[in-house]
């Protein structure tokens, strides 16, 4: 089915990918059921000072929220994921760096200061040392292992040195747009699959299927759950309170609730759409979206915008040590880190 025109460069909208809280998981029981948890060394080079902020930036927070854009890092091509890694104290940004959907290889993954400082612009880089990295999208951490959605392939990579550790192919499944990524605590990695595909002049096509895909501790790639409910599904992230998913659609106004082993997800609350990331503050589901340029705090089925004037923000990650939204703004080639109150 066809999906509304596009242009390309906006179309990067889709993209997404954080994935069950993202955070480092950390293994435990051997059914997909949830508590979870956080790591990169090295000798790095010093960095660069953190951007300034623009001064006539559009960007702003409603008088309730209390939120402040606190930093700005730069330099990156279309970022797309955020993830926070509070083993090591940096940000891991995936940035697209071309269409999403091209198997290009130039696709990387930046270290960023908290204080908004590149520490490694290209920390893991797409046709160096071994590395094949193409659109990478969603990010999850696994122990020392960073998972990186990567079109129809989910590739892993040493959270501290950046080499290559595993990769797991789709093809057999015929994935067609991978984004986010969770982490359940046995292990088992679940992938939105947002079922998109551009035609020769940038407009979004939507072949389908939707879906949500399941690699096993044992690598094994099966469906999870599938079907037109699941509205394009983008970002996705592990409720341990809840003992469940939160899957957001970029294709309708839902935000869901899935279980493994049901067959449909069931809708908890309602708002704007075109939603992307989701990140799981406290027992709150805090969302970001493409319809109207902002960030929402859902408490229970009530939606409150905590941040507005954000365009294209992407896969949202949340710094927990520091109470920190850290919003990828995808067209602006730019990360945004906002203080929470």
């Amino acid at each position: 089915m066809r999906a509304p025109v596009v242009v390309c460069t906006t179309l990067a909208v889709l993209v997404a990918c954080q994935p069950v809280d993202r955070r480092r998981s950390q293994a435990s029981q051997s059914v997909d059921t949830i508590p979870t948890t956080d790591s990169v060394a090295g000798t790095l080079a010093p960095p660069p000072a953190p951007a300034p902020l623009p001064a006539s930036s559009a960007a702003h927070t409603p008088a309730s929220s209390g939120a402040t854009r606190v930093a700005s890092a730069t330099g990156f091509l279309s970022p797309e994921s955020v993830l926070y890694d509070s083993t090591q104290d940096v940000y891991l940004v995936s940035s697209i760096n071309g269409e999403p959907l091209a198997k290009d290889n130039n696709g990387f993954i930046s270290r960023v200061r908290p204080d908004g400082a590149n520490e490694v612009l290209k920390f893991i880089e797409g046709g160096r040392g071994g590395v094949t990295l193409n659109a990478p999208k969603g990010l999850a951490l696994w122990g020392d292992t960073l998972w990186v959605a990567d079109i129809d392939v989910a590739r892993a990579f040493n959270a501290r040195t950046g080499v290559p550790v595993d990769s797991v192919k789709f093809d057999s499944l015929r994935a067609v747009f991978l984004n986010d990524i969770a982490i359940a605590p046995n292990g088992a990695i679940y992938i939105t699959d947002t079922g998109i595909r551009f035609d020769d002049v940038g407009n979004v096509l939507h072949p389908g299927p939707d879906r949500i895909f399941r690699v096993g501790p044992d690598r094994k790639v099966t469906v999870a759950v599938r079907g037109d409910s699941l509205g394009r599904p983008n970002g996705i992230a592990l409720d341990a309170v809840g003992r469940r998913f939160i899957v957001v659609q970029f294709g309708g106004k839902a935000v869901m609730a899935w279980k493994p082993g049901d067959k449909t997800p069931r809708v908890v609350a309602r708002g704007a759409g075109g939603f992307d990331g989701v990140a799981l503050i406290g027992e709150k589901i805090v969302v970001s979206s493409w319809t109207d340029s902002s960030i929402t705090r859902f408490d229970s089925t009530q939606g409150t915008k905590i941040i507005t004037g954000v365009p294209s923000p992407a896969d949202i990650g949340h710094d927990a040590k520091r109470n920190r939204l850290l919003i990828p703004i995808l067209t602006g080639n730019r990360v945004e880190i906002w203080q929470l109150p």
